[in-house]
């Protein structure tokens, strides 16, 4: 017949039991609070780069795109309608003052030139025959004046006598006025040929000046056609290298056109563009950084257009050190153009995460072992800093590197 158990045995049993179950629902707790962390995402710290958020000046700098060109070059056209009849130098050539680059075709011109020098030989004949003719006419009535007023000062002593004899009672009073008559007939003779000097000398001055006037307006016309004609025989202007240059014999050029180019290669510029947002933001005398790989080269902007062009405004750094070995014509760079200071501002290092103004989710680190993603707000910047506006403290350490992989974590274990 069975016992009853003693109530002491069933409640110890009861207790062990209890106690079983709980370590065992502890143990799956840790367990499982274990893997969740073990399984939780992380990220190695070789692959985070930390920036410290400190206090400081920020020089406010736009970024804008540039090419390092050279500081001085020549586009040397054709100035006459001819084709290239031979090649002296190639792409690349050094050349020096009056040095020969080709050879145009110069046969019509200097026909035409030869024409035009017969014709300022004949219009410098015909002025100075003109000069001597008008000399002979006003040489002829200055003689007429002579003789003119000869006869004036014979009737006047004509006159005289008559009206002498007359007040001795041996002449007669129509003798008078006959010799009066004939006196004042030369008189009006002598002013009326003086007039007529005086008109023929202003005339044939006013003659000459205008032939003369013609005749250097077509000197001026030769010696422009000279001038052209020395052009055509392209030489190069001054010392540098020749980048580019048309090296097809036979070809026809038109007027104007590009024939060579030639370019100072131990000098240069950058020229810039930026958004015509940024306009007003870039001034003539403004200081300028120019990056290349990790150098950068100081400047100012020397000028800027007045327009934009596709929504884009271009402008010219003038480089402190233009004939720097990093510099290569044709080479891109980044420009940041200086247009303001701000001081005593919370900053933090500049990156591939800043793109402008506003708001941004950057990784904060709060402990060792650990991320979490905050919303900061930022501001201006420059190449090197960017403003902390709010949302960090002096002494964050914030994330830079690219997280674009972790957009959607909140909190990332560092491994």
């Amino acid at each position: 017949m069975d016992r009853e158990i003693p109530k002491e045995i069933r409640n110890k049993e009861r207790n062990k039991k209890i106690i079983r179950f709980s370590a065992i629902g502890v143990g799956c707790v840790v367990a499982i609070s274990l893997l969740i962390s073990f399984m939780r995402t992380g990220v190695q710290q070789k692959d985070l780069i930390l920036s410290t958020v400190d206090t400081g000046t920020i020089e406010v700098s736009v970024s804008a795109s540039g090419k390092v060109v050279p500081a001085f070059e020549e586009i040397i056209n054709s100035p006459i309608h001819t084709r290239i009849v031979e090649v002296y130098r190639r792409g690349g050539d050094s050349v020096d003052v009056g040095t020969p680059i080709l050879k145009l075709d110069l046969q019509s011109t200097e026909t035409e030139y030869n024409k035009l020098l017969d014709e300022e030989q004949m219009r410098r004949y015909k002025l100075e025959q003109l000069k001597v003719n008008n000399q002979t006419r006003l040489n002829d009535m200055a003689m007429q004046i002579k003789v003119s007023a000869m006869k004036l000062n014979r009737m006047a002593v004509e006159l005289r006598n008559e009206q002498y004899l007359d007040s001795l009672g041996a002449g007669t009073t129509d003798k008078v006025r006959q010799a009066e008559l004939s006196y004042n007939v030369s008189q009006l003779e002598y002013e009326q040929l003086r007039q007529q000097y005086e008109n023929e000398k202003e005339v044939s001055a006013a003659e000459y000046k205008v032939q003369e006037l013609e005749f250097n307006i077509f000197r001026k016309s030769l010696a422009e056609m000279k001038r052209t004609l020395d052009d055509a025989q392209i030489r190069s202007p001054r010392k540098a290298i020749l980048t580019y240059i048309n090296n097809q014999v036979g070809a026809q050029v038109t007027q104007g056109s590009q024939v060579a180019i030639i370019s100072d290669l131990s000098h240069f510029k950058v020229e810039g563009e930026i958004a015509d947002t940024y306009g007003d933001r870039v001034m003539v005398g403004g200081k300028a950084i120019v990056k290349i790989g990790n150098e950068k080269l100081e400047g100012n902007v020397s000028s800027v257009t007045p327009l934009s062009r596709n929504g884009v405004i271009f402008f010219t750094v003038q480089l402190l050190d233009d004939s720097n070995r990093r510099l290569r014509s044709g080479l891109k760079t980044d420009v940041y153009v200086m247009n303001a200071v701000k001081e005593d501002v919370m900053r933090l290092k500049n990156g591939t995460y800043y793109v402008g103004r506003g708001e941004y989710e950057l990784f904060v680190q709060t402990s060792e072992n650990e991320i979490i993603r905050r919303k900061v707000q930022l501001g201006d910047s420059n190449f090197e800093m960017v403003e902390v506006v709010s949302g960090l403290q002096p002494g964050d350490q914030v994330v830079i590197s690219d997280m674009s992989s972790y957009k959607n974590k909140n909190k990332l274990k560092v491994k």
